[in-house]
């Protein structure tokens, strides 16, 4: 059942689109196959636009398809627009720009159970100014429950599967909790990955079917990525072209002709050479993807930088935050990753991104040259 009624907006979105909320099964997955996409196990940061007018499907009840994204559970963050409190549960309706989305959120033991009375003990610590457990106890009961419980206006952030109740799509909260952001740091950073995860993945057609050899094109490519960085550690490469490692995917390229059926001429497929360059290019892409690699110039001449030998750029990130994090600004909490990353684009290379940032920063850690202060802020020792 609904805990509460969303506002106009949410309910407009919603049955605008309900006729068409229905997929053909001849078009839906086979649920057996639904595990091969990532994307079911993981909580898909979608927009409730799209939450809203996702597809259920016909085989499984409760399971909903983004562009045949099989998908059940989400990650929102979102502005509370409206609020109800029953004695079980908060219902709080998220807006993250696109949409509204009612979020139900049950409460835990904490709002049931009774604050400890206060007793002699706890006085007589309190004056000997000695830890006193009975009051640091009720202190964290009231911040967890402080983040529970949130007034319109105030960031929320919710992940749990996504349920359809009397015509009206929701989500029931699994992890639920109020973001503190005074500068934006925690939208912005939001703002830029949730794009970058429909154009890497959402928006992109599932590989769920299996090839003619039997290994899917998810897992060729994973093995020509594994190759690549395999002959980076034995040969120390620092900079490479595409034809350097071009050869060592030949092993897995098949050169069987496709045909049709007995009674047609035979079909062409693409050549080795073909399927060679088309891995070749996956294979690139899902390292920059994961900034393994990266190019710190684009031109004809095709020169990839491998992140983890590349002491110019670590070199740059290490300037960067030992320069700023001196800085008033910057002296109590550090450098955010982003600003960094605008400041390495601006002194290095404008083509480094944030995962290979991200690598950088990994490295210099471990080596000790910057520590993390909070998530995404470091600072020099």
């Amino acid at each position: 059942m609904s805990a509460g009624s969303p506002p106009r907006k949410q309910t407009q979105i919603f049955h605008h689109d309900m006729q068409r909320a229905a997929m053909d099964p001849a078009e839906e997955p086979p649920s057996m196959l639904w595990g091969l996409d990532p994307v079911f196990s993981a909580f898909a940061r979608l927009y409730v636009r799209d939450i809203l007018v996702m597809t259920e499907s016909t085989q499984v009840p409760g399971i909903y398809f983004y562009k045949l994204h099989p998908i059940y559970k989400v990650d929102v963050l979102g502005t509370v627009v409206y609020k109800r409190e029953r004695d079980d549960f908060f219902c709080y309706g998220v807006d993250d720009g696109t949409g509204v989305i009612n979020c139900l959120c049950w409460k835990n033991d904490l709002f049931k159970e009774e604050d400890p009375a206060p007793s002699g003990a706890q006085h007589s610590d309190g004056a000997q100014g000695g830890f006193n457990l009975v009051a640091e106890l009720k202190k964290l009961r009231e911040t967890q429950r402080s983040r529970c419980r949130l007034e319109i206006g105030e960031l929320l952030r919710v992940r749990g599967p996504v349920k359809t109740s009397r015509q009206q799509r929701e989500i029931m909260a699994s992890t639920f909790y109020k973001v503190d952001d005074p500068v934006m740091a925690v939208q912005l950073a939001w703002m830029m990955d949730v794009p970058q995860l429909y154009r890497l993945c959402y928006d992109k057609p599932p590989q769920l079917q299996p090839d003619a050899a039997g290994d899917s094109p998810i897992s060729s490519v994973g093995k020509a990525t594994n190759i690549i960085k395999d002959f980076f550690k034995q040969k120390s490469v620092t900079r490479f072209r595409p034809y350097d490692v071009q050869d060592l995917l030949q092993p897995l390229i098949t050169c069987q002709p496709q045909t049709a059926s007995a009674d047609q001429e035979p079909v062409a497929g693409p050549s080795a050479c073909q399927q060679l360059r088309q891995l070749l290019k996956e294979a690139l892409q899902v390292l920059q993807d994961e900034g393994v690699v990266y190019r710190k110039v684009k031109s004809q001449d095709e020169v990839y930088n491998v992140t983890a030998r590349d002491t110019d750029l670590l070199i740059a990130v290490k300037d960067v935050i030992r320069e700023d994090s001196r800085r008033e600004k910057y002296a109590e909490k550090g450098c955010h990753i982003l600003h960094v990353l605008s400041a390495v684009r601006q002194r290095h290379s404008l083509n480094v991104s944030k995962a290979t940032l991200q690598l950088v920063l990994k490295s210099l850690e471990c080596n000790s040259d910057i520590v993390s202060t909070s998530e995404d802020h470091y600072t020099a020792f």
